[in-house]
């Protein structure tokens, strides 16, 4: 199992390659299993792949429980001491120092929190299944800070934590400001297991939630980066194929570009209008694909500009 993260077979788990609750009265609804996945036999030995190093930078660390079925990790960077109104990260998928040094590195009052849920969308989905969990978690987190208000909320997922941002999407909208996507955006195909290219259609369905919002973006309400490797799982639509979707959806188009990105990556091409960017890296390994989880520093300071 690899130091930083929980892959799905080690990194193929998700969500693509990817490394994700409930409460009382409401009616349980069905949580899709998580899809079947092709594996990637490929290596790479060319980009450099760099890892943050597995240190938590200073600052106050909190663990909160009896929210969701497993412990929330909740921070506070040093620029945040004595301020009573906080604008708050939650991070979806991904070990806790990784999001700490992005929020640290901000050196802005900011507190952050990270929701570990384990493999597959499915279980980042179904805490939120019963609309009155977001608010508890928040109510929550903000006593654990011990501060008066909670400002704007970004969330931030890597992989397969799009399945809970997919399902706060439905009731909670209108209070999330912004939505970072590390390589972690998935729907299915239809028929089912059938690509683009035997003549398959993406589930659109499931995407609804986040063109409404990326339209937002485009329009300067909210804000909104998505970043994505060439992984292909087979199984079930891309990262390249749901970008493609949503930059088609919204009347865009890709701009090809070579630059380097952060931890040796190499982009190839940026889709940007308003608020909402599109940033697509080359790779089709488990590498490239945890590539972006610790290049989440650069990417929450690009959505936090």
């Amino acid at each position: 199992m690899n130091t930083y993260v929980t892959f799905r077979s080690q990194v193929i788990s998700l969500g693509l390659v990817g490394m994700l609750m409930l409460g009382c009265a409401t009616p349980k609804k069905e949580v899709v299993p998580q899809m079947r996945q092709a594996p990637s036999p490929m290596q790479d030995h060319i980009r450099e792949h760099a890892r943050l190093k597995n240190e938590e930078p200073p600052g106050t660390k909190k663990v909160l429980e009896g929210i969701l079925s497993k412990p929330v990790t909740v921070y506070m960077p040093p620029a945040a001491n004595g301020v009573q109104e906080l604008d708050l990260l939650i991070h979806f998928h991904g070990a806790p120092f990784v999001a700490m040094q992005a929020v640290h590195a901000l050196k802005k009052p900011m507190a952050l929190a990270v929701v570990q849920q384990g493999s597959g969308s499915s279980v980042y989905a179904a805490p939120f299944v019963d609309v009155d969990v977001y608010p508890r978690l928040l109510k929550a987190i903000q006593e654990k800070l011990g501060v008066d208000r909670i400002g704007k909320v970004y969330f931030s997922s890597f992989s397969a934590g799009y399945g809970a941002v997919r399902e706060l999407l439905k009731a909670h909208e209108a209070k999330i400001d912004g939505i970072l996507l590390l390589d972690g955006l998935h729907t299915d195909y239809i028929p089912d297991s059938t690509p683009l290219a035997q003549g398959g259609q993406l589930n659109a369905e499931k995407m609804k939630g986040f063109l409404a919002f990326a339209q937002k973006a485009v329009n300067g309400e909210k804000k909104m980066l998505v970043t994505h490797s060439e992984i292909f799982p087979g199984t079930y639509a891309s990262t390249t194929e749901t970008a493609d979707w949503l930059i088609h959806e919204l009347g865009l188009q890709r701009n090809p570009i070579l630059e380097w990105g952060p931890m040796g990556m190499q982009q190839v091409s940026e889709t940007q209008k308003g608020n909402f960017s599109v940033k697509a890296f080359v790779g089709n390994t488990a590498p490239d694909h945890v590539d972006h989880l610790h290049g989440i520093t650069a990417f929450v300071k690009a959505i936090m500009d």
